[in-house]
C-alpha cells in the first residue's frame, strides 16, 4: 500500500457496548453522517428509553475504538404488530463511512440478536425504505429475507 492510501481497518479494536449517555452527540453525529438529518431530540429520547443495561426488551448498543463511536445499533421485543409473535425490532443501524466493511456492523447486528434470542424470541425483523440499497445490501448480508408482512401507507398531510 503506498503512503497515504485509505484503509478500511480501524485504527484499534473496536468494542460492543450498552450506549451511555455521554454517547448521544457521537451517535447525533453519526446518524447526521449516514442519514443527512441531524435529529437530537429523537436520539435523546431513544437513548434514555433504550440504554438500560437492565431491560431485556430493548437495546442500544454502540460500537467504539479508541473511546470513540463508530457504530450504533438500536430495538426492542415487540409482539403487537396484527397478531405478530414476539420478535426483535431493529429500528437503526448506522457505522461510520470511514471504517465501513470491517465488520462493525455485523458484531453490532449479532450482538442485539443475542440480546433478543435471550429474552426468549427467535426472529428479528426490521423496515427499511426500498431505495435504501445500502441497509438493504447490510441486511441481507446478514442472512435476512423478506418476512410474512407488508407494510402499507397513506398520505395524510
Amino acid at each position: 500500500m503506498t503512503s497515504g492510501a485509505k484503509t478500511n481497518k480501524p485504527a484499534t479494536e473496536v468494542v460492543v457496548r450498552r450506549a451511555q449517555a455521554a454517547d448521544l452527540s457521537a451517535i447525533v453525529a453519526l446518524d447526521a453522517t449516514t442519514t443527512g438529518h441531524s435529529k437530537p431530540d429523537f436520539w435523546r429520547d431513544k437513548l434514555a428509553r433504550f440504554s438500560d443495561p437492565g431491560s431485556p426488551e430493548r437495546a442500544f448498543l454502540v460500537a467504539a475504538a479508541s473511546g470513540r463511536v463508530v457504530g450504533f445499533i438500536t430495538g426492542e421485543i415487540r409482539a403487537f404488530e396484527f397478531g405478530a409473535e414476539p420478535r426483535g425490532w431493529i429500528f437503526a443501524v448506522a457505522v461510520d463511512p470511514q471504517i465501513r466493511v470491517t465488520n462493525v456492523g455485523t458484531r453490532l447486528f449479532d450482538e442485539i440478536c443475542k440480546i433478543f434470542q435471550d429474552a426468549g424470541v427467535e426472529k428479528v425483523s426490521t423496515l427499511i425504505e426500498r431505495d435504501s440499497e445500502l441497509v438493504l445490501a447490510f441486511f441481507r448480508s446478514q442472512g435476512m429475507i423478506f418476512g410474512r408482512y407488508i407494510q402499507m401507507e397513506k398520505e395524510i398531510g
